[in-house]
């Protein structure tokens, strides 16, 4: 099927190839052993058998031509306008199915004004035989503190360019719009907080959407945040919290969002109910997650006791940020009751002198991903903070270096299929967070990671806005949100 698939596809290339300017590779160059220098870096990744054309462009300044040969099983097509590739959607579906399982070759010529053309040394790019999910949806957002400015909840087809706006506060900038979580990756079942005058959470439920403007009830410290949906039960983990914000004056971490209280509840959607986890006052327990099985709640927990009897407790954790380190936890859940065990220590992050924060279980069950810093729960302002994994049947913690980067690496999650790690680093120039995604294979080995493509290989360098919690879903957002 996939043979025919790649002969119809090309016979529709040759169609309109024809009138397809492709420019002609150099025939008088330098050959060098230098790594291609291109931005963003798709040098030797793995990447979905659906994903978009990787558009890039010379990350070298002085470099005004530029020429791509893309080879591929069925032939080669060469790109180059001006300093930037861009290719070709159709041609580019063409080369991904014939190199499905395989890798394609691309030799890249650049020429410096007045210079002569430079033949760099040919890298590949592996297409993995595993696609991605078709929608991601992430949250726009201005690296500002003093106010909300213009937050937009945005989805993006992976397999195209196409984006759109979920939900934007252009119309009221004083709401911030956060926590985006789906049910099991579908839209039908979803979420997000709409925060300020008019705010509350927006709910959607078998397609019926909701403004929730009362889920904070009697008891509970605060409106519940950072939301799990059961996979398959209308019942959503969340915590609820007490939170502040630090500043720095003199580092480049710039703030520290830190919780003075926090627990976790459980909201019943059908019932309108809401339960309280119970946990002691010292423990900040905090981002719960579902297993694929709906069978146990993994999340984290900071354990601080107040030393100083005169200053309030606020100011005392502002003084000892430093401290406040968080241990992976899990409990088992009771789907009759609706009740929960008593917690067990998955992860003694503390003893290794580290943080852990989001935690995610792989669609498999097998493996938690999580975020991991010195401290803290909100890394995404930590170039320590890096992206982890423990395996849970044999305990062993990796490091994924071949993923992370020496700057932030936060809000780690999962496709559907577990063949894809996603995450919003900010590797790129350390202000701006962008989405990479990395393969993730059958035997556990997570591959180099890669920025979502873009129409521009430079939209991501004069967008001055920041991509928080990358999700991905199998359709997209429809309706009245």
């Amino acid at each position: 099927m996939r043979n025919h698939l790649v002969i119809l596809l090309f016979s529709l290339v040759l169609l309109v190839s024809c009138s397809t300017r492709h420019p002609e590779v150099p025939q008088q160059f330098q050959a060098t052993e230098q790594q291609a220098c291109i931005f963003p870096d798709y040098t030797d990744v793995t990447v979905p058998a659906n994903i978009a054309p990787l558009n890039f462009m010379a990350a070298d300044p002085s470099v005004t031509s530029c020429v791509a040969q893309v080879d591929y099983e069925g032939g080669s097509f060469t790109y180059g306008e001006g300093n930037k590739v861009i290719i070709d959607e159709s041609e580019w579906a063409v080369m991904l199915q014939s190199a499905r399982g395989k890798s394609l070759t691309i030799t890249f010529y650049t020429q410096a004004e007045g210079g002569a053309w430079q033949q760099s040394k040919p890298f590949r790019i592996h297409v993995a035989d595993d696609e991605i999910d078709p929608w991601l949806s992430y949250r726009l957002i201005e690296p500002s503190y003093v106010a909300y400015e213009t937050i937009e909840l945005m989805q993006r087809n992976l397999t195209s360019f196409e984006e759109s706006v979920i939900r934007s506060n252009r119309q009221n900038r004083n709401q911030c719009l956060n926590c985006h979580s789906y049910q099991n990756y579908h839209t039908e079942n979803m979420l997000y907080h709409v925060r300020g005058k008019g705010g509350g959470t927006m709910l959607t439920y078998k397609h019926q959407s909701k403004l929730m403007t009362a889920m904070r009830r009697e008891g509970m410290i605060s409106n519940p945040v950072y939301p799990s949906w059961h996979p398959y039960l209308p019942l959503i983990a969340f915590s609820t919290n007490k939170t502040g914000q630090l500043f720095h004056t003199q580092s480049a971490e710039k703030i520290e969002v830190q919780d003075t209280q926090s627990e976790l509840v459980l909201y019943d959607v059908e019932r309108d109910a809401m339960r309280i986890i119970p946990s002691p006052i010292e423990d900040f327990e905090n981002f719960p997650t579902w297993t694929p099985d709906g069978k146990q709640l993994y999340y984290t927990s900071a354990h601080f006791v107040c030393q100083d009897t005169v200053i309030p407790k606020e100011r005392e954790l502002a003084n000892r940020y430093k401290e406040l380190q968080y241990n992976l936890y899990v409990r088992d859940f009771n789907a009759d009751s609706l009740t929960f065990s008593e917690r067990r220590l998955v992860l003694d992050e503390v003893a290794m002198n580290q943080s852990a924060t989001l935690p995610r279980v792989s669609p498999d069950g097998k493996y938690l991903l999580f975020a991991s810093g010195q401290f803290g729960c909100f890394h995404i302002w930590h170039p320590d903070a890096d992206i982890r994994l423990l395996d849970l049947e044999t305990q062993r913690l990796d490091s994924l270096q071949a993923l992370n980067s020496d700057r932030a690496e936060s809000y780690p999650s999962w496709s559907s299929n577990g063949r894809w790690i996603l995450m919003a680093s900010r590797r790129d120039d350390g202000n701006y967070s962008r989405v990479y995604i990395a393969y993730f294979d059958r035997e556990g080995k997570a591959y180099k990671a890669f920025a979502v493509p873009q129409a521009d290989p430079e939209h991501d360098k004069l967008l001055l806005k920041s991509y928080n919690r990358p999700e991905t879903m199998l359709e997209k957002v429809t309706g009245r949100n």
